[in-house]
């Protein structure tokens, strides 16, 4: 399996879930979820798609900053409808590594480990998305913005070729190098994509 190199050195989420521990997945419940493995889940890598993981990194960061996030304990909310734009997409990410759902997740053991009911759009935040700690009530918003980092001009010129399919493979393979090429910078300038207010 070839992918770009630097999805390797992209900082892995560390988290702890109780239930993996009782269900004998995971000792201690312990593991990590890396951008690589996101990146598999959704099928490719894409500014959106790193954003969600960054938003993700950065917040349970700060809501866990001396331990490591709880899985299955988090609420997560965000401003958009399910159906708007990539609303879906980015939910879909946050699940994976959050464990928070809407209404389709995991009932639960006895009442507990639920994870249904965790997620929901359209909630009142101004932020991106809105993480809160589901054992202490404490939350963070996280901001994202990508648009400081710009592509190069040629993705246009080639994405037009690829889509209306004139494009030979070396012209969809340098559409790819520099498509890759963006999500890299945006995962080298975490300060200036993301703001997290707590």
């Amino acid at each position: 399996m070839k992918y770009p190199e630097f999805f390797d050195s992209i900082e892995s989420i560390k988290l702890v879930d109780p239930l993996s521990n009782v269900l004998g997945a995971f000792e201690d419940g312990l593991y990590e979820i890396s951008f690589l493995e996101v990146a598999k889940a959704a099928g490719h890598s894409c500014p959106t798609l790193a954003g969600a993981y960054l938003t993700t990194l950065v917040g349970l960061k700060a809501l866990y900053p001396d331990s490591r996030a709880v899985r299955g304990e988090i609420k997560v909310e965000f401003k958009e409808s399910l159906e708007d734009g990539v609303a879906g997409v980015i939910g879909n990410v946050i699940s994976q590594i959050t464990g928070a759902t809407d209404k389709s997740g995991f009932k639960g053991l006895s009442g507990k480990f639920a994870r249904h009911s965790l997620m929901k759009f359209d909630a009142d935040i101004n932020s991106a998305v809105k993480f809160t700690r589901v054992d202490t009530g404490k939350s963070v918003e996280v901001y994202y913005d990508p648009s400081s980092i710009g592509g190069s001009p040629k993705m246009q010129q080639l994405m037009q070729k690829i889509m209306g399919g004139m494009a030979n493979n070396e012209e969809v393979k340098e559409f790819g190098s520099l498509w890759q090429d963006r999500v890299k910078r945006i995962f080298e300038n975490i300060p200036a994509v993301t703001k997290v207010i707590a």
